[in-house]
C-alpha cells in the first residue's frame, strides 16, 4: 500500500533532505575527492574537500535548495514509476542550477565544483529509488475499489474477490446523487449477504480519479457489464495515469491483455503497459532519434514531395484522418495526399480509378507517402514499431470480424508492424491482430530493430521494382 497524507509528506521531506545530506558527506570525502580528480573530465577540477563552518555550510545550503526544488513531489499522488522518475530528474535539475547560480554569484555559499559534480549523479541515482520506495513498496497490502456500471457485476466481483475492498464507484441511482456517501443499494448482496466493503460507495464514475487521489488507491477492480463501453476503457486510462493497478474478471480475458494466465483466479491482473520499464525508456529513445533523424535527413525530400503535389494542384498537400490510440482514444493521422478530392471536396480514401494520380501511385507505392507521421512519432501519439492505427471509423467492423481486436489498444501504435512486413491488412482483420498481439507479447528493442530492418527492404524492393517497371514501359 501506498503511503498517505501526511505520513507521506514527512516521509518525502525528511529523506530528501536526508539523502541531500548524505550525499554532500560523501562528495566531501577526500578520498572520493582524490579519485574522482584522476579522471580525465574531472582533473581539472581541484579536489576541495570542506571542514568545520564551511562543510556546514555546504550541507545545510544543498539540503535546503534540494528540499525546496522537489515541492511538487511531496503531494501523495498515485503515479507511474517512470513519471516519478522524470519528474525527480527534472526538479533535481533545477535544484543544481540553483546551486550553481549561487555558487557563481556568491562566494561565501558557494558548493566546490568538483563537489557539485560528484553530488549530482548520487542524488540522480538516489532520489528517484527514494521516492518510487515511497510509491510502490513492495507489500501484500492492498487499497483495492471497484469501478463498474452494472450493479449485478459489482455484487458478484465483490464476492469473488478474495481481499479486503475499500469501497466501489459506480453511476449514482435515482434513490442518491453522486456525491452521497451514504449507503448505495449495492451494499447489500442479492442473496442477503453484506458487500466486503470498509467505505461502501465513494461516488459516481466522474469521481473515480478523486477517490484515488483521496484513499490512496492501489488498484481497481473492472465490473462493467462489457468491454465494449467506452467507460471501461476510460477507466484504465484514469489507471494507467495515475500509476495503480487495473484488473478485471477473467470473463474478459479474450478482450484484454492480462498477466496472470487462466486458472490462477478469477480476478487476474491487466497489463496496462507490457513494456518494462527500460525497455520503455529505450524505446521512447530509439523512436525520438529515429524520427527526428529521418525528418532531418529527408527534408530535402519532404520539400519536393509538397511541391510535386501542390503543382499536380488537385487538392491540399497533406491528407488527415482520425485513428485510434491507446486504450480507444484518438489522434489524427496526417498523410501525403495521394488522392484526387472528391466533388464535394473530401479527400477521402476510396481508390477509385478517377481519383487516382501517377504522383500519388508513386509516393503509396514507395511508402513515402508515410513520411508525415515521423511527425506524430516525434511528439509521442505514434512510436516506429507497434500496430498500425486503424481508422476509427471502422473499428467496430473490426472488432465484429475479431474478437480480441481490442487488445491491440494496450501499446501505442507504429509505423510499421510485425502485420505490416507479412502483408497482413485490415482487409483480414483476424489476421492482423494475430500478428498484432504476436508482437504485443514479445516486444523488444532488439524485435523493434529486426521489424524495422525488414520493413526498410521491403521499401527498397518495391523501389527497386517499381524502377524496373518503368524501364520495361
Amino acid at each position: 500500500m501506498m503511503i498517505t497524507g501526511w505520513r507521506y509528506r514527512i516521509a518525502s521531506v525528511c529523506g530528501v533532505a536526508v539523502v541531500s545530506a548524505l550525499a554532500v558527506v560523501l562528495a566531501n570525502n577526500s578520498a572520493v575527492q582524490a579519485v574522482a580528480s584522476m579522471l580525465p573530465l574531472l582533473s581539472r577540477l581541484p579536489p576541495d574537500p570542506a571542514a568545520g563552518a564551511e562543510f556546514l555550510i555546504e550541507v545545510g545550503l544543498t539540503a535546503v535548495i534540494v528540499t525546496g526544488a522537489f515541492i511538487p513531489l511531496y503531494k501523495p499522488t498515485p503515479r507511474r514509476i517512470l513519471d516519478i522518475i522524470g519528474l525527480t530528474h527534472k526538479r533535481l535539475f533545477v535544484a543544481m542550477f540553483a546551486l550553481a547560480t549561487i555558487g557563481y554569484f556568491d562566494y561565501t555559499y558557494k558548493v566546490p565544483r568538483l563537489t557539485l559534480v560528484l553530488v549530482t549523479p548520487l542524488l540522480f541515482v538516489l532520489l528517484p529509488v527514494w521516492f518510487v520506495g515511497l510509491h510502490h513498496p513492495e507489500t501484500e497490502s492492498d487499497r483495492s475499489i471497484i469501478v463498474g456500471d452494472d450493479p449485478a457485476r459489482i455484487e458478484w466481483t465483490a464476492d469473488e474477490y478474495d481481499r479486503p475492498i475499500l469501497g466501489y464507484i459506480a453511476p449514482p441511482t435515482r434513490y442518491q446523487s453522486e456525491d452521497d456517501p451514504v449507503d448505495h443499494p449495492i451494499d447489500t448482496l442479492a442473496d442477503g449477504g453484506t458487500v466486503p466493503f470498509s467505505q461502501g460507495y465513494l461516488g459516481g464514475l466522474s469521481r473515480f480519479e478523486d477517490a484515488i487521489q483521496e484513499h490512496g488507491v492501489d488498484s481497481a477492480i473492472l465490473a462493467f457489464g462489457g468491454v465494449d463501453r467506452a467507460e471501461f476503457f476510460g477507466t484504465l486510462q484514469t489507471c494507467y495515469d495515475n500509476g495503480i493497478a487495473a484488473r478485471a474478471h477473467i470473463d474478459h480475458v479474450d478482450s484484454l491483455l492480462v498477466t496472470s494466465p487462466r486458472g490462477e483466479g478469477p480476478i487476474v491482473d491487466i497489463d496496462l503497459e507490457p513494456w518494462d520499464i527500460q525497455e520503455r525508456m529505450f524505446k521512447r529513445l530509439f523512436d525520438v532519434v529515429f524520427a527526428g533523424s529521418a525528418l532531418l535527413v529527408l527534408s530535402p525530400v519532404i520539400f519536393l514531395i509538397s511541391l510535386a503535389i501542390k503543382l499536380e494542384g488537385h487538392g491540399p498537400i497533406l491528407f488527415s484522418q482520425n485513428r485510434t490510440y491507446q486504450f480507444g482514444d484518438t489522434f489524427t493521422i496526417y498523410k501525403f495526399r495521394t488522392l484526387k478530392p472528391e466533388p464535394d471536396g473530401e479527400v477521402g480514401t476510396t481508390f477509385a480509378e478517377d481519383r487516382q494520380t501517377p504522383l500519388g501511385n508513386f509516393l503509396r507505392t514507395t511508402h513515402l507517402d508515410e513520411i508525415p507521421q515521423l511527425w506524430s512519432i516525434l511528439v509521442g501519439d505514434m512510436s516506429v514499431v507497434g500496430p498500425r492505427p486503424a481508422q476509427t471509423d471502422l473499428e467496430a467492423g473490426f472488432e465484429e470480424e475479431a474478437t480480441t481486436w481490442k487488445q491491440r489498444w494496450f501499446v501505442k501504435p507504429g509505423l510499421t508492424g510485425l502485420a505490416q512486413i507479412n502483408d497482413a491488412t485490415s482487409q483480414e482483420p483476424a489476421v492482423k491482430i494475430e500478428y498484432d498481439i504476436e508482437y504485443i507479447r514479445q516486444q523488444s528493442l532488439i524485435f523493434d530493430t529486426k521489424i524495422v530492418a525488414r520493413q526498410l527492404w521491403q521499401v527498397a524492393r518495391d523501389v527497386v521494382s517499381l524502377g524496373a517497371g518503368a524501364s520495361d514501359e
